[in-house]
This record gives C-alpha cells, sequence and structure tokens, in this order.
C-alpha cells in the first residue's frame, strides 16, 4: 500500500498570523550554487550564524568550483553540505576523489545525496542508495548525511504517476538509518500547497518513516519565474495555487513570498509539536540576498556579525 495518497484533496487549512512563524524558521537552510555564491561578498552579511548552506552540483560544474565555493562559504562561518548528484558520479574512484576534496580542502563532513536530474547516469550510480551503499561516507567520517523527500510523488523515480519506488526508497532509507550512526533527515523538493505536505508528512510517519524532514520552500521571486522552475522540476499537485495566482491580475506582477504557505505549516507545528517536519530550506529562485533578507525579517534572527 502506497504510503502517500493524493486521490482525497485535504482539508483546507486556515491562514493565521503570528509569533509562531519566527520559531519555525530558526535553523532554515538554504541552497546556492557557485554561480549565485559568487554574486555574494560576506554570507556573513545577509545570514544567521550557524546557517547550514547546500551546494547544488548542477551537470557541468566542475569540481574544483564546488570545493572552492565549500571552502568560501566555511571559511566564513557557515555548516556547508554540498550535493553529491549519483548519476553524475562515474565510479567509486571519482566518489571518493570528491569527499576527500570537500574534507581536506574545505572541512566539509555532511551531504546531500540525491540521485540528480539527469535522465542517463555517467557512470556507475543511479541513486542516493547506492551511494551510501558504499560506505565511503561512513569511511570518512560525514556526520551528517541527507536524502531527498518528495511530498507531490516524482514522476522521473515513478513514470506511471504511483508513488511505489518513492515509498519504496524512504523505507530503505529509514532502514540505513536505522543501522548505521549517520545523522539524516529528509530534504523535500519545494511545493506551494500546505495541504498536501501536512498530509504527507503524517502519512510517512504513520508508515514508520521518522525520519526529521527539512521541508522545500520557494524564495520570494516572480510569479514567472516560480511557475518556470516548478514546471522544470516537476512540481505537481502544488502547481496549480501558482497558476490560479497567475489568473489573478492583481497578483499577476506582485513578487511571489511564502508568507501564507510558511505561516500555515508554522501553525500547525505549533499546534502540533510532534510534526516531524524539523526545519525549512529554502530555494532563493528569487535571488540568495531577497530570500535571506525574507527570512531574516520573518523569522526575527540577525544576521552574522562581519569581521573587521
Amino acid at each position: 500500500m502506497a504510503i502517500l495518497n493524493f486521490g482525497k484533496k485535504s482539508a483546507p487549512v486556515p491562514v493565521t498570523s503570528g509569533p509562531e512563524i519566527s520559531d519555525f524558521l530558526k535553523g532554515f537552510s538554504i541552497e546556492v550554487m557557485p554561480r549565485t555564491a559568487s554574486k555574494v561578498d560576506d554570507f556573513r552579511a545577509i545570514l544567521p550564524k550557524g546557517t547550514r548552506v547546500y551546494i547544488a552540483h548542477i551537470e557541468g560544474t566542475p569540481i574544483e568550483d564546488m570545493v572552492a565555493t565549500a571552502r568560501r562559504i566555511n571559511t566564513q562561518g557557515f555548516d556547508v553540505m554540498p550535493h553529491f548528484p549519483a548519476r553524475i558520479i562515474k565510479d567509486k574512484a571519482t566518489l571518493v576523489d570528491w569527499i576527500n576534496r570537500y574534507q581536506g580542502e574545505a572541512n566539509v563532513n555532511q551531504a546531500l545525496l540525491l540521485a540528480g536530474g539527469v535522465t542517463h547516469p555517467h557512470g556507475e550510480y543511479d541513486s542516493s542508495m547506492q551511494l551510501l551503499e558504499t560506505g565511503a561516507f561512513d569511511a570518512a567520517g560525514f556526520e551528517r548525511l541527507h536524502v531527498a523527500g518528495h511530498p507531490e510523488g516524482n514522476k522521473d523515480i515513478d513514470p506511471d504517476g504511483s508513488h511505489l519506488n518513492v515509498d519504496a526508497a524512504l523505507r530503505w532509507k529509514q532502514a540505513f538509518s536505522d543501522r548505521t550512526d549517520a545523522k539524516m533527515a529528509l530534504a523535500t523538493q519545494f511545493a506551494f500547497d500546505p495541504g498536501p505536505i501536512i498530509k504527507w508528512a503524517n502519512d510517512i510517519k504513520a508508515a514508520g518513516i521518522d525520519l526529521p524532514v527539512h521541508i522545500g520552500i520557494a524564495g520570494p521571486a516572480k510569479l514567472q519565474t516560480l511557475i518556470k522552475f516548478a514546471i522544470a522540476c516537476g512540481v505537481g499537485p502544488s502547481l496549480k495555487v501558482l497558476q490560479k495566482r497567475a489568473m489573478d491580475v492583481t497578483k499577476l506582477l506582485l513578487p511571489y513570498e511564502p508568507t501564507d504557505i510558511v505561516q500555515v505549516l508554522a501553525t500547525h507545528k505549533a499546534a502540533n509539536p510532534d510534526f516531524n517536519i524539523e526545519a525549512v530550506h529554502f530555494f532563493p529562485l528569487g535571488g540568495i540576498k531577497t530570500n535571506a533578507a525574507w527570512a531574516a525579517d520573518h523569522g526575527r534572527m540577525p544576521v552574522a556579525a562581519v569581521s573587521a
């Protein structure tokens, strides 16, 4: 039986305003790429101290650029979590080389493992599970390993629209976490409708998946930009939220902000302390500085001080 079931519409969740949002945003993370990170002179000027910064590894990006970006952000005092996309890693020798470079040159000891958006694998690996099975991260002493979660399913993994493979992968990842010392969490794709997110989080917990969830949230951006990324990333049911907004001429030209979805999730978390969403992970589709400013404002968190 599938863990996820979107056959029934979830009941609408009312949006309220309140202080819960600042608590919910504590410990948020944000995703960058070498290209976008280069536009930020000093991350201490825009992010709270201790923020985890994921570095997305897009096909074609040299590992040297990834490591250099990790080193710079780590030197500025932030936890760095680079992506390891299985399908662009040729073999175990390449995987071990990347791990060694990150560790030796950038003091990295955590990673996000995912299949990656490449259709045809470049080598031996097709999934994050295969990367975990190599034992390379454990041998290197990596302390934290995050893996992907999909609140709305994933048609790359389940082309037939079911959730069979996604559900099986979640069970495998849970079993791996149970038998190892790795600190693990599910970092999810972004979505725009809180109802399916809450239902998915509750469903996987009921199915015995107790990995904490770091929920993907798209940061402030132009509506057209969000729709483009949502289509490219295969975001399904919640795409309708954006399309409905686009039909409202009064909102079409206004920048999208994630206030409503974050507030609903924050209110739900405040009312249900055991809710398994542990943190927010931002995709800064409208720019890192814009997203960081929104998070600092709504989370009421001071940015890290820049050393003289």
